[in-house]
Formats: C-alpha cells, structure tokens, sequence
C-alpha cells in the first residue's frame, strides 16, 4: 500500500514553522510561474527556505524559487508561497498538496491561488488575467485526486462537496475591484492537465469543446485540498500565452516566464484591494 503523508508529519512541519515567525497569517498566496516577484512586496518579511523544512516538495523548475515569505500586505497578516511544485516533477500528489494542509493546520482561513496559463480562449491574450470561475481536473478525475488515500477527519469529511470550489463573495469582490481600479479581468474555466509537456493542437480543441477557458499544470489539487479543509479560495490566470489550436506555433516555458513581467504589476493590484476590501 501506498504511504501517505500524515498528520503528525503535517503538525511537525507546522511546529518548524512556528519557531521561526512571529505572525500569524489570516491570508495564503500561492504565487505562479513567473509571478514570484509579488512576494517582493510583503511588508516585514520573515522568509523561510523551503528546504529548511522536513518533509517539504522541493521545486525544480524556473520561476519557483521556493520560499515562504510571511509578513504583511495592505495591513494583512499574509504567507506567501512563492514556488510551488508540480505533479510532474514526479512528487506523489499528497505532497504536491502538503503546503496547503500547512497552510490550514496554521489556521489560515482563505487562500489566493495564481498561476500562468496558456489561452484556449481565443479572446485571452497574453497579459490578461482570467478570474477562475469554475475548473476541470482531469488529473484527478483520472485518478490522481489530492484527497486519495486514508481521509483526515480533522481537515474535512471523506466525501466534501466540490459545488462551490472558488468563493462567490471573493469573486465578486473581485469583479468589482477590477471596474473600479479599470482593470481588464475575463473570467472562465481553467483545467489542469499533469504536463510537463505542453498540449497538442488537438488536446487544445477538445479542452475548447469540454468548456476550458485556460489551462496549466498547477492549482486544482490545490483548490480541492483547500475545499477539503474549509479555506475560502479565489483564484486568478495570468495569461502567458496563447494556445496552439492549429499547430503553427511553439509554446515555451520562457515565454511563460516574460510574460509574468506584464502579468505581475496587475495582479499585485488586484491581490492588494482584495485584501485591503476584505
């Protein structure tokens, strides 16, 4: 039978933690590929290197840079995860999840999740951020769910309800930040494929008839881990490039990594009045 981690493992992580800060975070940021300069802006910093920590996913890929910046932001006691790891780079998928069961047993009670994702919509360009409004999870609708294996009654029931994974009051907050600061903000449906390799022209046509929006590689397990435990989730795309639906053109992660220089002063707006209007 398969290992899993285990809430004593969770706890000792926490404990590490504990004795290194000296704040308590009401707020969790996921930062995406790309998008780690926003961690750049907390207030008061107290950073913890991701490998300073037992039983931690270590990030392999660029644009993660793996560390957890607590402090503030719009006055708001925050943790900020900037790098986060990937199925793909081979880790089972309870630990790919392990910071967001942290993130809870820290009595953290609302998670911002980002990440940068590929267009499928064909009015989403690069630049653009998409609020998530619902998702597809492949991965886990294959059988990779994050909630697989023994249920930890203290996070949240064996069979939790997946009708609302994104929070209608923080997206709507959202909405109207957006008209009011101008910020151009589309909204759809993000679905998570295991990657590492990017979708062919016809992955991206039937995603396209299924009802995506953007896809990546990141943040379902996440949201379901999250909905697990009771966070209140929003969650934003940066829209890195566009998708490849006819096959003349190539998708490279160093596209992904620029365009978060578009993406990031946008985003950091959007987060910040979330925040300070929460």
């Amino acid at each position: 039978m398969d290992k899993f981690i285990t809430l004593t493992q969770i706890d000792e992580v926490c404990a590490t933690i504990k004795k290194r800060i000296t704040i308590k975070p009401d707020y969790a940021i996921i930062l995406g590929s790309g998008l780690g300069p926003l961690a750049d802006s907390v207030i008061n910093p107290q950073v913890i290197v991701s490998t300073e920590l037992p039983y931690w996913p270590q990030s392999t890929v660029q644009g993660h840079t793996g560390r957890l910046v607590f402090g503030e932001l719009e006055s708001k006691p925050v943790m900020v995860l900037q790098g986060r790891v990937h199925y793909y780079e081979g880790y089972p998928m309870d630990q790919v999840v392990l910071p967001v069961r942290v993130m809870q047993r820290l009595g953290i009670k609302t998670l911002i999740v980002t990440n940068a994702a590929g267009a499928i919509n064909p009015d989403y360009i690069p630049g653009d951020l998409m609020l998530i409004s619902d998702h597809i999870g492949l991965i886990g609708m294959a059988g990779l769910n994050p909630l697989r294996g023994p249920n930890i009654d203290e996070f949240g029931p064996r069979f939790p309800d997946m009708s609302q994974p994104y929070d209608r009051n923080l997206r709507n907050l959202a909405r109207k930040i957006a008209t009011d600061q101008h910020l151009d903000l589309k909204e759809g449906v993000y679905v998570c494929l295991s990657g590492p390799s990017f979708e062919s022209p016809a992955d991206l046509r039937f995603l396209r008839i299924i009802g995506a929006d953007a896809v990546g590689m990141s943040t379902v397990p996440e949201v379901i881990t999250a909905r697990h435990g009771g966070m209140r989730v929003i969650g934003v795309s940066g829209i890195s490039n566009k998708a490849n639906l006819d096959g003349n053109t190539m998708t490279t992660h160093e596209e992904v990594l620029n365009a978060g220089k578009i993406i990031v002063p946008k985003l950091e707006k959007l987060i910040r009045q979330l925040l300070f209007k929460d």
